[in-house]
């Protein structure tokens, strides 16, 4: 310690002789000693721009995180876009159906209404009608009186019966034309919903955009501070301090994912205990009752999301050419052959849940605190790596499964 302490001291000591008497310019000239104020106003120096790199570093951090929260916010707010522009889809199917099947539910009455008017119509026209001359006089007799009754009886519970049916299918067609108008005033509150919510996403796209430019700035601003703290360019601060945060998210996606892991597996040890013990696991439930999709097909899946890496995020796209995360999920696995909707709520909400233990190529990770207020979604590739459609201001990339926060929910299509 008091080697390292001299060390330092004469390193002060130099640096102050040489800020404050300048280079020596007579070697026999001895070099004047500082004093005690000069050596602690050097000292005070060195202290204060170690205090400088490690606040701008401070600063830069808190820079990075709020650009990491503006984008969120921004994709949360698209992931409520799709999920208006889903609702509104499945409103349209219900009001189309609803309004077909009030047409025939019409129909069918218009129907039963000609049927009655037919059969009484023939009823009349052949001559069924009995009165108390025709029992007295007919020329068949009793024979005759009694076939006419049998006719007579039978051709009212005919038109009975069919108005019994009549009346059944009108009630039925006004209870389809109300269903029919009720879906229609749904269609028609979801299409206000989605422009509504359409345009809080972009407005939230844009304060995304100009948080990520005025952040930018300030980055510029601070590295250039960095690079003066430490006497060294702009660009070497620069590739230091990306150098920097990226060990530093490596360390947090390293230690979210230990701590992933061990619970994972402590998950899996009270399973095992409970299962030991008599008591029965359920397995993961909730979403489709189809069959997981083949190894094949998810390995189209992940051929056709490889195939966009470096392509851009723009939030409600689903390409060619630029993605939102749903997006890009979605048309993956359509090529490996299995529809999904553009809304990441919704493709959890259509896939068989799973334990992260249980992850396999091909499935899906989704960040959200419920399965209600998922917001973002990813592919996994297998040792912890995803593939994934980020945010504003960052293309489709591969990334640790714990870049940022790790998932809470996994699906399989």
């Amino acid at each position: 310690m008091r080697t390292r302490t001299r060390t330092t001291l004469a390193g002060v000591v130099a640096a102050v002789t040489v800020i404050t008497l300048g280079p020596v310019a007579d070697a026999d000239k001895k070099p004047t000693i500082p004093t005690r104020s000069q050596v602690e106003a050097a000292r005070d120096a060195v202290t204060r721009r170690a205090g400088d790199v490690a606040a701008i570093r401070a600063e830069l951090v808190v820079a990075q995180n709020r650009l990491q929260a503006a984008a969120t916010k921004a994709e949360m707010a698209a992931e409520q876009y799709n999920g208006a522009r889903w609702q509104l889809q499945q409103a349209t199917a219900r009001a189309s159906k609803a309004a077909a099947d009030a047409r025939a539910a019409s129909q069918d009455v218009e129907n039963q209404r000609e049927g009655i008017a037919d059969l009484a119509v023939q009823s009349f026209q052949s001559g069924t009608e009995l009165t108390s001359f025709t029992a007295y006089l007919g020329s068949g007799g009793p024979q005759e009186v009694a076939d006419r009754i049998a006719v007579t009886q039978s051709v009212g519970a005919t038109l009975q019966e069919r108005y019994d049916e009549f009346a059944a299918a009108d009630i039925l067609a006004k209870n389809k034309r109300a269903e029919a108008e009720a879906a229609k005033r749904d269609q028609q509150a979801l299409t206000a919903k989605a422009a509504l919510t359409r345009d809080q996403a972009a407005a939230t796209a844009n304060a995304a955009q100009a948080a990520a430019a005025s952040i930018a700035a300030e980055r510029r601003q601070l590295l250039a501070e960095l690079a003066r703290a430490e006497k060294i360019s702009i660009t070497l601060a620069t590739r230091r301090q990306n150098g920097l945060e990226q060990i530093a998210q490596q360390k947090a996606a390293q230690a979210a994912a230990d701590k992933a892991a061990a619970a994972a597996a402590a998950a899996a040890a009270a399973a095992a205990n409970d299962s030991a013990g008599g008591g029965a696991t359920a397995p993961p439930s909730g979403g489709s009752d189809l069959p997981p999709a083949s190894t094949a097909a998810a390995a189209r899946a992940i051929r056709f999301a490889k195939a966009q890496l470096g392509e851009p995020y723009l939030w409600a796209a689903a390409g060619p050419n630029a993605w939102d995360c749903s997006g890009l999920t979605m048309m993956a696995w359509n090529a490996g052959g299995v529809g999904l909707p553009h809304y990441s709520a919704a493709q959890y909400a259509q896939t068989r849940h799973i334990g992260v233990n249980d992850l396999r190529p091909g499935d899906l990770v989704f960040w959200g605190d419920t399965p209600d207020t998922i917001h973002h979604v990813a592919m996994y590739l297998g040792n912890g790596q995803i593939i994934h459609a980020p945010r504003t201001g960052r293309p489709v990339s591969i990334d640790s499964m714990y870049y940022w926060v790790p998932p809470n929910y996994f699906g399989r299509p």
